[in-house]
């Protein structure tokens, strides 16, 4: 399946310094998917996209570049990437599970001041798509364009934040965004509602539970990596619909610079001098190979960013466990080539009422 990268930066970096530089970049990872276990596609090279903030003066919305070329013979990525810089940056390379090969299916999504992405699938999409959208307002109905399960999950999105009071074409939220709570409160609700829809195909004719296999055969199981950004906060999140499978991998990275290594080509190196997170990298994959750049967010946990303080904390659902020696079996992410075997410190998801991790980021993760 997809790959995506987030940067959040207190400045701007030019994005080739993440979209082409690094080793294994996200546009190395769309050929040479080297730390991906499932070998059998190891391509993603169903079109990718970038999209970025500019200055205020441009407007609050994202500018946003997509392609049906496969990233790694696109010429205009090269330039564009080397001449662009921005604080806040979506990138998505795609391999295809759902809808054709076109622009508009491509990621990230934007509606307003609001991106979107997503590396994974909705279990049972055929027969979850119909319910998804007769529960969705008219506007966010309208505003699908394509035909991927991921736009739609961004349709759902919208209209869980409009359902809790949050018009998301609010001038006020458009300007000053709508706060990481509120993006991560809209986020939880979206989750919440796919697997109820999916639940709701997985019930044999008396209503009852049919063990997460209901229509023809479907596989309950939805793997459900999304991010989305207001321009000021973001929110990810790393989650699998079952209590004994691993999540698609997902890890993130932060310090005070981002730095090349003198000559040494493509080989960049995340620097902490202090405890601060000047640079926060959100990932599919590792940019670099050095263990101590990067930390494994838990499975079904979100990671918010919020003026460069980065919080993560558990799903608790039906499909949650607080056992710290609990362990999930990684075979179905693996079978859908979503989890990687890249080094990376594990990060242990916080409660409600946990402070930041800054000090631990500071630490290196350890």
């Amino acid at each position: 399946m997809c790959r995506f990268l987030v940067y959040k930066g207190k400045d701007e970096i030019l994005l080739s310094k993440l979209i082409l530089e690094p080793q294994h970049s996200i546009l190395t990872q769309s050929y040479d998917s080297r730390l991906r276990l499932d070998h059998r596609r190891p391509h993603n090279g169903d079109g990718f996209g970038l999209g970025y903030y500019t200055p205020p003066n441009l407007g609050p919305d994202p500018c946003i570049f997509t392609s049906i070329i496969p990233a790694w013979n696109c010429i205009n990525l090269s330039r564009l990437a080397s001449k662009t810089t921005s604080s806040l940056i979506f990138a998505h390379v795609r391999a295809t599970t759902e809808g054709s090969l076109n622009d508009s299916n491509c990621h990230p999504f934007a509606h307003g001041s609001l991106m979107w992405m997503h590396n994974g699938n909705i279990a049972g999409w055929r027969d979850v798509k119909r319910a998804l959208a007769l529960a969705i307002g008219r506007k966010w109905f309208l505003s699908v364009q394509g035909s991927t399960d991921s736009e739609w999950a961004f349709a759902l999105f919208l209209d869980s934040l409009d359902r809790a009071g949050y018009d998301p074409d609010s001038p006020e939220y458009t300007r000053a965004g709508f706060g990481h709570t509120v993006l991560r409160n809209a986020m939880l609700q979206t989750i919440q509602r796919i697997n109820q829809f999916v639940a709701d195909i997985s019930l044999d004719a008396n209503g009852q539970a049919q063990g997460g296999v209901g229509v023809a055969g479907v596989d309950g199981r939805s793997l459900l990596n999304f991010a989305v950004t207001d321009g000021h906060s973001v929110v990810c999140t790393r989650y699998v619909s079952s209590k004994t499978d691993e999540a698609a991998s997902l890890y993130f990275s932060s310090g005070t610079n981002w730095r090349c290594l003198g000559d040494d080509k493509g080989q960049y190196k995340m620097e902490r001098r202090d405890k601060g997170a000047d640079i926060v990298l959100v990932a599919s994959e590792p940019l670099t190979f050095e263990r101590d750049n990067w930390v494994t967010v838990p499975t079904n946990s979100t990671i918010t960013i919020h003026k460069q303080t980065v919080l993560i904390h558990p799903i608790i659902d039906e499909f949650y466990n607080d056992s710290p020696s609990y362990q999930r079996s990684s075979g179905y992410a693996v079978s859908k080539g979503l989890v990687s075997n890249a080094p990376g410190a594990t990060s242990t998801p916080a409660t409600e009422k946990a402070d930041v991790l800054r000090e631990k980021l500071g630490r290196g993760g350890e």
